[in-house]
């Protein structure tokens, strides 16, 4: 397999031309292998122990990911598959609105015995140089796996887009479905797979009475907080609309303390910038128009808050992020299933038991939702994305008869 070694407009971040070379050499470990396992487990160490790491949350969640005890864990869904290894190299196209992504991405890949080819986005993010950092200090660790981990930066040159996706066996696109249709211009090998992971929509869904009879409403303001305004909502996982169940004076009384709780962590966090504002108020003009809908006066506009009088499959076109929220009282769960079409990845609740909430949405039998969790969890990453087992879909069985 020729690797080209030099593109104009290519900054090696993590890796050189010369290492690129060498991928042409590697092979395909098992899945789970004891070098995959023993990098993670010191890059989680490296991570924690990091003083920069640990200004930023997203960082150091990746860090307690890592550890030896949770891919242990992860590792006990594939027990019985003493026969499966990967693919060879994969070709990470990592998405512009979340930092630390591109790591699960590529340390997925490793898991799963594979090189990853990473293409870094392009916005800043002071978590990715944080990141990138310390990958480079564990391969001087762990020289013999220098050939399989290459980040790398450019612009939109089609040209390296199609070098990249040919010596990939598997490519792997995170971003919305025009950057999904770009990237696909250029072509596979005819073996190779494809995942994508495109633009998507969450919710959340809150029960009233639940919701008034918790103790601890701040820790609960923390998670809600952690799930949609550290990501700005960019996140796909981060839930815009909002459902209440329970009857209409609950509900009333509920949103009341939920949001003021809510509000007094927001201003304390977070900042508001202008374009952000103008966006939000935007995005209310254009429901206007459409929809039967309702501002909810607030303090200021770190919150933005829009009751719709129904749900429709229209309104997954309308979210916004910086604290944009649509919400909606509902008497019984079911009314959510205009909101389930294919575009919908995660279902977040508090106070609805998990069990009943999974056997209703499986009687809807909708197009999408692909995560049911825990308020607080909507960005905890796991080895099944978006209904796709990434292990499975990254490696390749040997089969013998």
């Amino acid at each position: 397999m020729p690797m080209r070694q030099h593109f104009e407009g290519v900054g090696y971040v993590l890796g050189s031309a010369e290492s690129e070379a060498q991928m042409a050499d590697v092979r395909p470990l098992p899945i789970f292998s004891e070098a995959a396992c023993a990098f993670l487990s010191a890059l989680s160490a490296r991570i924690l122990a990091d003083t920069a790491a640990r200004a930023y949350p997203d960082v150091i969640t990746l860090g307690f990911w890592c550890r030896l005890a949770a891919l242990r864990q992860m590792q006990r869904v594939y027990e019985a598959e003493k026969n499966r290894i990967g693919r060879g190299i994969v070709f990470h196209i990592a998405p512009s609105n979340v930092a630390v992504n591109f790591a699960y991405s590529c340390l997925a890949a490793f898991l799963a015995g594979n090189a990853s080819i990473v293409r870094l986005p392009s916005k800043a993010f002071p978590q990715l140089d944080v990141l990138c950092r310390i990958f480079a200090e564990m391969l001087v660790d762990f020289p013999a796996l220098l050939p399989y981990f290459l980040f790398v930066r450019y612009g939109h040159e089609q040209d390296v887009t199609e070098h990249y996706s040919r010596l990939a066996n598997t490519r792997v696109i995170w971003g919305g479905d025009a950057t999904i249709e770009e990237i696909r211009r250029a072509p596979l090998a005819p073996r190779a797979n494809e995942i994508t992971f495109a633009d998507r929509h969450s919710l959340a869904v809150l029960d009233a009475d639940a919701y008034l009879a918790a103790a601890d409403k701040e820790r609960i303001a923390r998670d809600f907080y952690n799930d949609t305004y550290l990501s700005d909502q960019n996140a796909c996982t981060a839930p815009h609309f909002i459902i209440w169940l329970g009857a209409a004076e609950k509900v009333k009384a509920a949103q009341e303390v939920f949001w003021s709780t809510l509000h007094t962590l927001v201003k304390d966090r977070y900042t508001l910038q202008g374009v952000q504002a103008v966006d939000k108020l935007t995005q209310i003009y254009r429901l206007g128009a459409c929809f039967e809908v309702r501002q909810v006066p607030m303090e200021d506009n770190l919150i933005t808050r829009v009751c719709v009088a129904k749900l429709t499959e229209e309104l997954a076109a309308y979210k916004a992020g910086s604290g944009f929220f649509i919400e909606y009282r509902a008497q019984e769960l079911a009314e959510i299933r205009p909101l389930c079409g294919i575009s919908c990845q995660t279902l977040s609740y508090y106070g609805v038991e998990r069990d009943s909430l999974l056997r209703e949405v499986l009687a809807m039998r909708p197009a999408g939702v692909d995560r049911i969790v825990p308020m607080g969890r909507t960005m905890d990453f796991a080895l099944v994305w978006d209904g796709v087992d990434l292990i499975r879909t990254m490696s390749r069985v040997v089969w013998a008869v």
